[in-house]
């Protein structure tokens, strides 16, 4: 049943849409909804005309679909995929055809690169903040460099908002939805003088959260956040000007999650939450989307945002100069229950990352050889201030828990239960009646075997970890198309791309126990706890509390790389377009900030090393061959197969205790992608886009002893190897004076691993998300009331799971929005 679904979905990307409706670049109604004028090539043309992979949306279907920030785009493109873990700001990833950057940790720079109006925002958190009124986005798949400021290795996500007018108008939006959910928008724009237009644009979105707390009656996962954007535009005969400066603030709690399946060490998080009359873990459905939480530890996540940009263009009478400058400025505080569960183990307290990005783009276009030649120049310049303290603290009961894990094996290390339980010592004199014997002659063996080990208290742990990355990255670019004849077309790009990071690292764990396995005085019990019960040492000891890293750290690397571009493509007809094409790419290495990826010498590792925080750079070998077609006005159909090899591909895994950095050998991904449209009238659009991404990593890659040993030559985790999105929208006049709307669009993902920890035990079936809105408009589009409904069918599904940290066997999943409803009204000018 499930492969005629899909067969039949992929029948349809044949036959039926890729939606794109008109807007605001000059396009007669009349025209094929798919010839949006974009500028993914860094020149004005339609998306039938660019040899390239790219799918683009127009605002008017953004507002349909109810997108209100980057995550909600996937359910537009079936190609993108928009991942969203422990933090909103700091875990967001995106992938483009299976490939992404995974993981919670600002020392990763995304493999999708996001940029809005040309400025580049450093990490997919720093483009979660509320989308402006926005003209189209442009979803370009496979690696970019030789076009856009920063190079990346899987694709981009080209977002432009609404530029401010001459023509005096604005308009006042209000949205009220359930879980007492309330947006407000507006904005206003016009000219001041014959030269210069102004226009600002404000948003506040406030909504309850969808996962209750079974054990304070909190809820997690709202949302509390407002936006200011203010433009200025400057158009003088041959020069351009644009200025932007925006600012955004977010206080909420997330991201709490639920649990999926109870490990082996449930039972002793029960007991010590049952102590405190709590709940350790919430054994209901996943679907309930209740959690236990500790009471006094937290999920705040509050980010503060702001950036000012200049993009001047200049048209000499040959040549057309571009400057786009832009400082962000990104700083985020969170805390976290980071056990997930009511039992009071460790806690993170004052998380707080913050980049400072000042970035200059510079091109320079124009045509030679009798216009058959369209080249284009450029360079690029990025300064990063990278910072981040981390704080992970012990709780009230973290020694209770690893004396309830190991008393049922009949010893204990914290004295927890008195004499009911042994300690380890009396537990190895009791095996080795000779150490009994050394020990009735030692005092001080005697004591060490009998007495309990030095446990933390509450707030010990990871103090204050403070690491500082400095990045200069410059590139020079280039790319350029030839007009070989007039149906076929050349396009050779080079890019030389320099990086520099450098790294400080100030770091500071304070741990009795960890202390107390250091000590050479006591070599002998740590001798044997390492032998016996190695899982004792890690639990008591985890890396990310270990003073022995403690000190300070500092580290460089240095990268040149070239990549590049060489595509083909031939007009057969005016209407239809073969391509073909090899794409280079590349993305920086860098450091892992986490002390957890050091090796304890406790363990027989060689301790702290800066170099066990580094990874290597990431490089793809990309090929992609494809068809763009139009039939007629109403019509159009593209298709592109790939095939994408990448060395070094960069993941962040969990080692059951900890996350750390790892490159692996060889990664590979391939598919189809379908894209087509339909507008049998001028007030009815169909879109559907098909994909199917095949992403593995190669069996020949080394992957034994590390967290990936069983992933080799398995579907990626949180990739679908079929992807469907679709959308309808219809506009039929009532009266004169009045429109009707009725709009809905779906997403169908095929089944999926929801991480490599959890794979064949928490898969995503395949499942579909259906958004629908329906509403009247004045014909002049002054007003209109809608009423929306988001996850129509309150389809439950895992955003994504993990290993929770410290209990092996069990696992979490984030979960998706439950069914959200409500109106919408708003009025213009």
């Amino acid at each position: 049943m499930k492969r005629s679904l899909l067969l039949g979905a992929a029948c349809c990307a044949l036959a039926a849409p890729a939606f794109a409706q008109d807007i605001q670049t000059g396009i007669e109604d009349d025209l094929s909804a798919n010839e949006i004028v974009i500028t993914a090539t860094r020149r004005a043309e339609t998306v039938q005309d660019v040899p390239i992979a790219v799918t683009a949306i127009a605002g008017d279907l953004i507002n349909n679909a109810g997108v209100t920030d980057i995550r909600g785009l996937e359910q537009l493109s079936s190609s993108l995929e928009v991942f969203t873990g422990q933090s909103a700001a700091t875990g967001t990833s995106l992938s483009i055809r299976g490939i992404g950057t995974a993981g919670d940790n600002p020392g990763f720079e995304p493999a999708v690169g996001v940029f809005i109006d040309g400025v580049y925002r450093a990490r997919a958190g720093l483009a979660l903040a509320e989308l402006p009124p926005i003209d189209r986005v442009e979803v370009m798949r496979g690696p970019q460099g030789t076009l856009f400021g920063r190079n990346t290795s899987a694709g981009a996500l080209s977002i432009i908002t609404e530029s401010p007018s001459f023509d005096l108008g604005g308009y006042a939006e209000v949205n009220y939805g359930n879980y007492d959910a309330i947006s407000l928008k507006g904005g206003i724009t016009g000219g001041v003088t014959d030269t210069v237009a102004l226009r600002l644009d404000g948003i506040y979105r406030q909504r309850d959260g969808y996962i209750r707390d079974v054990n304070s009656d909190r809820r997690f996962n709202n949302l509390d956040r407002h936006t200011l954007r203010g433009q200025a535009l400057v158009e003088k005969e041959d020069l351009k000007i644009r200025f932007i400066a925006d600012y955004s603030k977010t206080d909420e709690q997330c991201c709490s999650a639920v649990s999926v399946v109870e490990g082996p060490t449930a039972p002793a998080v029960q007991l010590g939450a049952s102590l405190a009359g709590l709940t350790g873990i919430y054994t209901g459905k996943p679907s309930e989307r209740r959690t236990a939480a500790t009471p006094g530890r937290s999920y705040d996540e509050a980010v503060e945002e702001w950036g000012v940009s200049a993009e001047v263009t200049y048209d000499f009478e040959a040549v057309t100069l571009t400057s786009i400058t832009a400082w962000r400025d990104w700083d985020v505080r969170r805390n976290q229950d980071i056990d997930f569960s009511g039992f009071d183990r460790a806690y993170r307290e004052g998380y707080k990352p913050g980049l400072r990005d000042f970035t200059q783009e510079i091109r320079l276009q124009g045509s030679a050889l009798d216009d058959r030649l369209d080249w284009l120049v450029g360079g690029f310049y990025l300064n990063e201030k990278l910072t981040l303290t981390d704080r992970v603290r012990f709780g009230t009961q973290a020694n209770f828990y690893s004396d309830a894990l190991f008393a049922p094996s009949g010893f204990e290390l914290f004295d927890t239960f008195g004499p009911a339980v042994p300690e380890f010592g009396q537990v190895l004199m009791a095996l080795n009646p000779a150490l009994a014997a050394a020990a009735a002659g030692d005092p001080a063996l005697f004591a060490l075997l009998n007495s309990p080990l030095p446990g933390g208290s509450e707030g010990d742990g990871q103090i204050s970890d403070r690491y500082r990355v400095k990045t200069e990255a410059l590139a020079l670019f280039t790319h350029n198309v030839f007009e070989i004849t007039d149906t076929l077309k050349l396009t050779l790009g080079l890019r030389w791309n320099h990086e520099k990071k450098k790294i400080n690292a100030n770091l500071n764990a304070v741990s009795p126990t960890c202390d107390f396995y250091l000590d050479p005085s006591t070599a002998i019990l740590t001798g044997a706890l390492a032998t016996l019960a190695p899982d004792a040492i890690l639990l008591t000891c985890n890396p990310t509390t270990n003073p022995e890293f403690n000190g300070l750290y500092n580290g460089s690397r240095s990268e040149n790389e070239l990549t590049g571009t060489a595509k083909l493509a031939y007009a057969v007809t005016p209407d239809f377009m073969l391509y073909g094409g090899y794409d280079r790419g590349y993305k920086s290495g860098g450091y892992n900030l986490d002390r957890g990826g050091f090796d304890s010498v406790i363990l027989g590792g060689d301790g702290g090393q800066i170099e066990d925080l580094e990874f290597d750079s990431e490089k793809v070998d990309s090929w992609e061959v494809g068809f763009k077609s139009q039939w007629g006005r109403a019509f159009t159909l593209n298709v592109a197969a790939f095939y994408q090899d990448f060395s070094n591909y960069q993941q962040l895994v969990f080692s059951g205790n900890s996350f750390v950095t790892m490159n692996v050998d060889k990664t590979v991904s391939k598919g189809v992608e379908a894209e087509s449209t339909i507008r049998p009238a001028r007030d009815l659009t169909f879109q559907l886009s098909y994909s199917l991404v095949d992403a593995k990593i190669k069996d020949s890659s080394n992957l034994v002893g590390t967290p990936l040993e069983f992933e080799a030559g398995k579907q990626i985790a949180l990739i679908p190897r079929h992807t469907v999105t679709g959308a309808a929208t219809w506009t039929p006049p009532l009266s004169d004076t009045l429109n009707a709307l009725v709009h809905a669009d779906f997403r169908f993902q095929s089944e999926q691993a929801t991480s490599s920890q959890s794979r064949g035990i928490a898969d995503n079936e395949g499942f579909a998300v259906v958004n629908a809105r329906i509403g009247v408009a004045s014909a002049d589009d002054k007003w209109r009331l809608e009423f929306f409904v988001e996850n129509l069918f309150d389809k439950y599904y895992h955003m994504g799971t993990f290993a929770v940290p410290e209990q092996p066997g069990t696992i979490a999943a984030y979960p998706a929005m439950p069914r959200f409803y409500g109106v919408s009204a708003r009025i213009g000018f």
